[in-house]
C-alpha cells in the first residue's frame, strides 16, 4: 500500500475539531454558539468562516427549544432536509421541503417568481413555531421576509438564512439581519450553502435534549 492515511473515523473526527479550535478565532461566541460555529467552519471546510457568522443573541435557545417543543424544519432544497440526522432530533421532527410539490411549478408561474420562493407558500401550515433553514435559494430567503411582512402570516421560531451564490445572497441575508424577524443567524457574503445550513441544523439538535 503506496499511501499511510488515518483510518479511525473518530480519532479523525476528534482530530478535525482540534484543529479547528486551535486554529479559529471563537472567542466572540456563546458556548452554544461556538458549538456552531465550530461545526459550521467543519462543514465549509474553511477556519476563517466564523468571520463572516452572524447570531442573533436569542438564536440558538430559541432554535433549540423549537426542536425541543416537536417543531418542523422547513427547507428550502432536498440538499438541506436529506443532510439533518434524524437521529440526532429531540422530538422526531418533521423535516420539510416542498420544492418538488405538485403545483409548485404553476404556482411559480403565476407568481413570477422562482420555485424556491414559490414552494415557500406550501410552508404557511407548517410555518408556526418552525425552525426554518434557507441554504440554497437566495429568492426563497426575500420570498420569506416578505410573507412576514403580512403580520398574520405565522411566525418561525428562527430561521437559518445561508442561501449562497452570487445573485442576491449578500442582499438577501443584509435584509435579513436587518430585519430580524425572529431570531436568526446568517453568514455574511457570498458565503453559505447546504453543508454549511445542514450543520447548523444538526449541532443545534445534538444540543437538544
Amino acid at each position: 500500500m503506496p499511501y499511510e492515511y488515518q483510518t479511525d473515523g473518530a480519532a479523525i473526527y476528534k482530530q478535525s475539531f482540534a484543529t479547528i479550535r486551535s486554529e479559529a478565532d471563537l472567542a466572540r461566541f456563546e458556548p452554544d454558539e461556538e458549538q456552531i460555529a465550530v461545526r459550521m467552519i467543519h462543514a465549509a471546510g474553511m477556519v476563517g468562516l466564523e468571520e463572516f457568522v452572524r447570531f442573533s443573541p436569542d438564536f440558538a435557545d430559541a432554535a433549540r427549544s423549537a426542536l425541543e417543543a416537536g417543531a418542523p424544519i422547513l427547507c428550502d432544497a432536498r440538499m438541506v432536509s436529506e443532510g439533518v440526522t434524524r437521529a440526532r432530533l429531540p422530538a422526531e421532527n418533521a423535516v420539510i421541503c416542498t420544492l418538488h410539490d405538485e403545483g409548485v411549478r404553476d404556482l411559480a408561474a403565476s407568481m413570477k417568481n422562482t420555485r424556491s420562493a414559490a414552494a415557500l407558500e406550501l410552508w404557511r401550515p407548517h410555518l408556526k413555531g418552525a425552525l426554518v433553514a434557507i441554504g440554497n435559494a437566495p429568492t426563497a430567503l426575500f420570498h420569506l421576509l416578505n410573507m412576514l411582512e403580512d403580520p398574520d402570516c405565522p411566525r418561525p421560531a428562527a430561521i437559518i438564512g445561508c442561501p449562497v451564490g452570487f445573485v442576491g445572497a449578500v442582499e438577501s441575508k443584509d435584509a435579513l439581519w436587518g430585519a430580524q424577524p425572529v431570531p436568526c443567524c446568517i453568514v455574511e457574503g457570498r458565503l453559505g450553502g447546504s453543508a454549511i445550513t445542514v450543520a447548523t441544523i444538526n449541532a443545534i439538535a445534538s444540543r437538544a435534549e
